[in-house]
């Protein structure tokens, strides 16, 4: 009698305990080497998912594309990428939505022997875009130019496409007179004395767009956000305070320093303030209203291959369930 009584206390204490049941797991797919991985190895160690009432799982991907494709087959639940993909898959029937990772993109930088200080200096040299002829980047340069050089720089440059460590390998090789890369890589070209011409915030401003939209975000399906609620709105919110511990903590980062590659301290340095500065802290109409104006550049410039039959950012692009402050 005394047993089943004990028995009978010890399964009621466990259905009580808040242990007892099973929180959300959160499959996130990233590139193994990336720069994401800094962020949640960071949530991992303040341990930001359990507090937040979600496990996190990180699942290594070999590139963007098999991140976007793990998503659409199930594998992961949220990836990285950008909100043009998101209007791809929106205009297509899919559900995806977008919530703002970082507002940092890319620079252009140039060798001081290229005496290159402006756009039209580039005419005739050799000059290195990374992501491709479709680039998002790349082609707000070229629109840019076109306003204000009234060049066209695929016609009057030398255009060099490759993937972002090997431009830079040629740029410090001397092969290229000038390059336009991701953040992370142009911050490694600025310890070898390579001067920045020029950033992607800067060609936003000149444009007339909103130089901090975050052209990069967490993307997950809107049904999977709404059958896993807590879990979902729990690691944005973890998101969130990760970025809040990045930004205030220099110790942190010497934690992590192993992860970023960086062997040299000024390295070190240019990667932990280059993500810093790329946190979005605000996210609001004035960021949805450029990024309606930055797409219809884009449909403009990229045409079909960059944007399909798409005129304009469909609705629904950013998600609403979670929100940043608004910005002022």
């Amino acid at each position: 009698m005394n047993y089943l009584r004990l028995l009978a206390l010890s399964l009621a204490l466990t259905l009580l305990s808040p242990f007892a049941y099973a929180v959300d797991k959160v499959r996130v797919g990233v590139l193994e080497f990336g720069t994401v991985n800094w962020e949640l190895d960071v949530m991992k160690e303040h341990k930001l998912d359990a507090a937040n009432k979600f496990e996190l799982e990180v699942v290594p991907v070999a590139s963007a594309d098999a991140a976007t494709v793990a998503l659409l087959g199930g594998s992961v639940d949220i990836v990285v990428t950008d909100w043009i993909w998101v209007a791809q898959q929106r205009a297509a029937g899919q559900d995806h939505v977008l919530f703002p990772y970082s507002t940092a993109v890319g620079s252009m930088l140039a060798s001081p022997q290229a005496n290159i200080k402006t756009l039209a200096d580039l005419k005739g040299k050799k000059l290195g875009v990374a992501g491709g002829a479709k680039d998002k980047s790349w082609l707000l340069l070229r629109a840019y130019a076109q306003q204000q050089e009234k060049i066209d720089l695929a016609k009057e440059a030398e255009i060099q496409y490759g993937a972002p460590p090997l431009l830079n390998e040629v740029m410090q090789k001397g092969e290229l007179d000038a390059v336009l890369n991701f953040w992370n890589f142009a911050a490694r070209l600025q310890e070898d004395g390579l001067q920045t011409v020029i950033t992607v915030p800067q060609v936003l401003e000149g444009l007339g767009i909103q130089k901090d939209l975050p052209m990069i975000g967490w993307v997950f399906s809107e049904k999977w956000a709404k059958d896993h609620e807590a879990a979902a709105k729990g690691f944005l919110a973890a998101s969130y305070a990760t970025k809040k511990v990045m930004q205030d903590s220099d110790e942190e980062w010497a934690r992590i320093r192993p992860k970023m590659k960086a062997d040299k301290d000024s390295i070190f340095t240019a990667l932990r303030d280059a993500f810093r500065a790329g946190i979005p802290v605000c996210f609001g109409e004035k960021q949805q209203m450029a990024a309606i104006q930055t797409f219809k550049l884009l449909a403009e410039l990229g045409g079909k291959d960059l944007v399909g039959e798409l005129k304009e950012l469909p609705q629904g692009v950013f998600y609403s369930g979670f929100s940043l402050p608004a910005c002022p």
